[in-house]
């Protein structure tokens, strides 16, 4: 791990038009951020002046061409377009998913050459960014297909992690996706990050059910009986502390979440509505089971608020820590578990 260089923390600004730019920037405001790592944009100076300009931001930023240029204790972006582009706050249009692309593709290019440790990234819009480059129904998707390793979201705040054993799917596709194999899938990509990204020797996991009331007896459904109960029960047998399924009306009003380490709920809403009740703003993102790190806040491009000075970047905040956090944890575990590999060698 890094010893004296700060942890360069890469950040894609998301859609121009939402409150990407905003929170970001207001983030930095606050100099002691730059105390704990060296953050770099990815995107337009004319576009970041534009928004300082109409929110009377007065961060200061240092324009580089190269992320190697970046400096400490600066708010550095990388000019990926020099060219004027259209800004339209509030609105999402093609012009402005284009360039979050850019912006990302960017990022995402440093982050595997390691030329930034860790990635930060502005809500998108899942529609106006489509196009021949980016065919994915979103960030998760797009890192999961440029870097190594397979993906789990996980959201997080420092009392529950929360993780999705199905992802941006319809709602009528969820059960068919729900299969033994994927659960134990599941499972695996979230214990070993609790082990290395957490710190966590002897994780214990929580699977919520599939049905209301996990089926009660098979009259609302069979599948928590069919698939859910037996496959953790093979879990079990391998030695991970995994338990389930919860009925996921009463797990989260019971406070039940608070004995575990890690959640799994089934599908999107049945975990991010619970999620973030809890998290009131300061929840994060997290893609586990990637090579490289990313974390982005909570929330998405809030047009409805974009250039009223409303925005609140604390879940924002919260990422950059998080992601910092995470790194220096992995890194920690990666060291000892080569320094033990190297003893047994010799």
């Amino acid at each position: 791990m890094r010893k004296l260089e700060k942890i360069k923390v890469g950040i894609s600004v998301g859609d121009l038009n939402g409150i990407g730019l905003e929170i970001i920037l207001k983030s930095f405001e606050d100099n002691r951020m730059l105390d704990f790592c060296t953050p770099i944009i990815f995107g337009s100076s004319k576009t970041a002046s534009y928004h300082k300009k109409a929110l009377n931001i007065k961060t200061p930023i240092n324009g580089i061409d190269f992320s190697s240029r970046a400096l400490q204790n600066k708010l550095n972006l990388v000019n990926i377009w020099k060219e004027n582009v259209s800004i339209e706050l509030g609105k999402p249009t093609e012009i402005s998913g284009k360039y979050a692309f850019k912006s990302l593709e960017s990022a995402t290019k440093a982050l595997k050459n390691g030329e930034i440790d860790v990635l930060i990234t502005a809500p998108i819009n899942k529609h106006n960014i489509q196009s021949d480059d980016f065919n994915f129904k979103g960030h998760t998707e797009y890192l999961e297909a440029n870097l190594s390793g397979e993906s789990l979201m996980i959201l997080l705040t420092d009392e529950i992690r929360l993780g999705l054993i199905t992802g941006h799917i319809p709602l009528k596709d969820v059960v068919e996706a729900i299969t033994a194999d994927r659960i134990k899938n599941k499972v695996g990509i979230m214990h070993d990050s609790l082990i290395r990204d957490f710190n966590i020797s002897k994780p214990k996991i929580a699977i919520l059910g599939i049905n209301p009331h996990n089926g009660d007896n098979g009259v609302i459904g069979n599948e928590d009986d069919e698939i859910v109960k037996p496959v953790i029960e093979e879990i079990q047998k391998t030695g991970k502390l995994v338990y389930g399924p919860y009925a996921s009306d009463s797990f989260f009003g019971s406070g039940a979440y608070k004995k575990f380490d890690g959640v799994l709920a089934m599908y999107h809403d049945q975990g991010l509505g619970p999620f973030k009740t809890i998290s009131f703003g300061k929840g994060v993102n997290f893609t586990a089971g990637l090579s490289k790190i990313r974390t982005s806040p909570d929330h998405g491009t809030a047009y409805d608020i974009a250039g009223k000075n409303m925005a609140d970047y604390g879940s924002f905040t919260e990422a950059v820590f998080k992601a910092i956090q995470i790194f220096k944890t992995r890194s920690e575990y990666e060291d000892l578990v080569e320094n033990q590999l190297n003893i047994a060698k010799r």
